[in-house]
């Protein structure tokens, strides 16, 4: 993140353990802005090892209210060519992995999860997008699969035969765990490569070039990004208040530990 100015890597701890990393704070045009890299410095950590939660509970933490994320995916279209940036809007979940929910443990809740995405941020990012002349599609949903290996042909062919545009496998929980983060949150996925229902094999050197290639275009949106101005106030699309009318459980029976962790994550209802 070179475009960041006076930053410094901090290191943050939450109710659910330690982030991927320490996270690199600064600013840009005047806004802060905090990076967290979730495979942590040096791409230590697989898929399935991401502490989601503690992602996303440590950039609330620093007060963060809008998260853009940046996946490596694979296309299922013709038209989404390596280098193609999609603003992804809906997703399919095949993952096995854990840590889905920052509820349990005595408190129940159930957020609404039909537009995943927020599409204030979204638009922000498209015109983000815009301004710089990348390649891109508004719009897409995201197969995230539980990896680390990539889809066998039969996969790919019938997520394909499906209408499903991308595959990756860091959208979710991060997505699910951003709302009831009450996050605006949305998703940028990088096209790296056709996905095996393509001719030829996946070749993961082309994949890297690639990946190099959108990660310096990534930086440079983050950074048009950051000249544009937030809505003022709650998000007009609720994300700030997701949590309302979600919680099942009666405020008298929530477990004091519970409760307590939850604070950490939306203090407004459990302070």
């Amino acid at each position: 993140m070179a475009a960041l100015a006076d930053a410094v890597w901090t290191p943050v701890e939450t109710a659910w353990g330690r982030p991927s990393d320490d996270v690199l704070l600064g600013s840009i045009a005047g806004r802060e802005v905090a990076f967290l890299p979730r495979h942590g410095r040096g791409h230590g950590l697989a898929p399935d090892e991401i502490p989601a939660r503690a992602n996303i509970a440590a950039l609330k933490a620093l007060g963060c209210r809008d998260v853009m994320a940046v996946s490596a995916v694979g296309s299922f279209r013709e038209h989404l060519a390596p280098g193609t940036f999609v603003v992804v809007d809906q997703y399919v979940d095949r993952t096995i992995r854990g840590g889905r929910s920052y509820f349990g443990d005595g408190v129940v809740a159930h957020v609404a999860f039909a537009d995943p995405s927020c599409r204030c941020l979204a638009d922000r990012v498209e015109a983000a997008l815009v301004a710089l002349g990348l390649p891109h599609q508004r719009g897409g949903t995201m197969l995230v699969m539980e990896g680390p290996q990539f889809s066998t042909r039969a996969e790919s062919r019938l997520h394909r035969a499906q209408g499903l545009d991308v595959v990756g496998m860091t959208g979710l929980p991060e997505a699910r765990l951003a709302r009831e983060a009450e996050l605006c949150y949305v998703n940028l996925a990088m096209v790296t490569d056709f996905d095996a229902w393509h001719e030829g094999a996946v070749d993961v050197a082309e994949i890297v070039r690639v990946l190099g290639q959108n990660a310096a275009n990534a930086q440079a949106l983050v950074a048009e990004l950051a000249k544009s101005a937030a809505p003022a106030g709650a998000c007009p699309m609720g994300c700030h208040a997701a949590l309302d009318n979600a919680i099942i459980t009666p405020r008298d029976k929530w477990p004091d530990a519970t409760r307590a962790r939850l604070a950490t994550l939306a203090s407004r209802i459990f302070a």
